[in-house]
């Protein structure tokens, strides 16, 4: 991750010294600042290729901070909270971040999770296309366009429309729809995309998964991914 750039908003000097110490010994380029208005300012100079957003910061609170990159950006995000509270976290996910991550946290663990979803932006950006694969029927390259409806997916050019209209996601959210349309009907475990999108061998928090199938559903249309109560979720063919 040499190069990778880190905006970090933290209010605690503590911390953000810490932090900003650990993640340079790990290769990262960092810009650490104290409040909210600040950290907006750095991300428009700079344009860092992922945000660190404590929840509680002055002057922009870090929840109205990562809508307003998210009004400019894709750039993956993650926010941090001193509470694993329910509101602070769903506040956090439908704003747009990618992930969250609790205090008090371990070093490393932090920098495994955004190189999680370093990796996820990339792949999102730089996926293979299927249109080489010659399908076991005719002999002839599948379409690198998926159809479903009246939504249409270009795994190639990682593209998304509903109606014709194009949709814009964000990287996160389009794992999340390849993941779907690379299976549509079968059911997929809020632990399977745990895994698969953003990376959690181990396990996680499944309001993740839930509040993006949210937002997914909210720009695909609510009808086209369907809950499967006490399962998980699935795409309608």
């Amino acid at each position: 991750m040499a190069d990778t750039h880190v905006l970090f908003v933290e209010d605690d000097d503590v911390i953000r010294e810490a932090l900003q110490l650990t993640l340079e010994r790990d290769g990262f380029q960092v810009t650490a600042v104290a409040d909210g208005l600040a950290g907006l300012e750095a991300f428009r100079a700079d344009r860092p290729d992922i945000a660190l957003l404590d929840v509680m910061v002055p002057g922009l609170d870090g929840v109205s901070l990562c809508r307003r990159i998210r009004d400019e950006s894709t750039v993956p995000v993650i926010m941090l909270s001193a509470r694993a509270d329910s509101i602070d976290v769903v506040l956090g996910l439908e704003a747009g971040a990618d992930d969250y991550v609790t205090k008090p946290f371990d070093g490393a663990v932090l920098v495994a999770r955004i190189r999680a979803v370093l990796r996820r932006f990339q792949h999102s950006r730089t996926a293979p296309a299927p249109a080489d694969d010659p399908s076991p029927d005719t002999g002839e390259p599948a379409s690198a366009i998926l159809t479903f409806g009246d939504l249409e997916i270009d795994t190639e050019g990682m593209e998304v429309r509903r109606a014709g209209e194009p949709v814009a996601l964000t990287p996160t959210e389009m794992r999340l729809l390849l993941e779907f349309s690379s299976a549509p009907g079968t059911v997929l475990t809020r632990d399977q995309l745990l895994e698969r999108v953003w990376d959690y061998g181990w396990g996680g928090d499944t309001r993740v998964v839930d509040v993006h199938v949210q937002r997914l559903r909210a720009k695909v249309g609510q009808q086209r991914i369907e809950t499967v109560r006490g399962f998980g979720y699935k795409l309608k063919g």
